[in-house]
């Protein structure tokens, strides 16, 4: 964590189960700007942040990763690499849907599933029909 107006940085470990991290999200004078590497399901934080009234940079796990030079691979390295990335202006955040655009993919996803039944349903009546 870095405050912007003393220039003072802190680390913390937070463990989401506990409530600790949301506890210290909401501590915090808004907007914070905070820093994350897309992972699998990183939405719900998201939303927590965005909530809160912080604004979220998701950025490209590969191009973080490929920004640093070391080999070994720790949570405390990465998180002061992304906090570094964020301070020089060279995060490299990607685009995030918002939640209606999701609910929207989301639909269309299931539509395409149920399409690709039905056309199943319908091969194998034609196959069960010619024989």
């Amino acid at each position: 964590m870095l405050d912007t107006e003393t220039g003072a940085t802190e680390e913390h470990k937070l463990m989401h189960t506990s409530g600790e991290a949301e506890g210290f999200y909401r501590k915090l004078a808004s907007p914070a700007i905070v820093g994350i590497e897309t992972v699998g399901n990183d939405q719900w934080f998201v939303q927590l942040l965005q909530k809160l009234g912080h604004e979220v940079c998701v950025g490209d796990a590969a191009q973080i990763r490929a920004s640093y030079v070391r080999k070994q691979k720790t949570d405390r390295r990465d998180a002061k690499h992304i906090l570094q990335l964020l301070v020089e202006g060279r995060f490299p955040r990607i685009w995030i849907p918002d939640a209606e655009m999701r609910d929207h993919r989301q639909l269309l996803i299931h539509r395409h599933k149920l399409v690709q039944i039905r056309t199943r349903v319908k091969n194998e009546l034609q196959h069960l029909m010619l024989n």
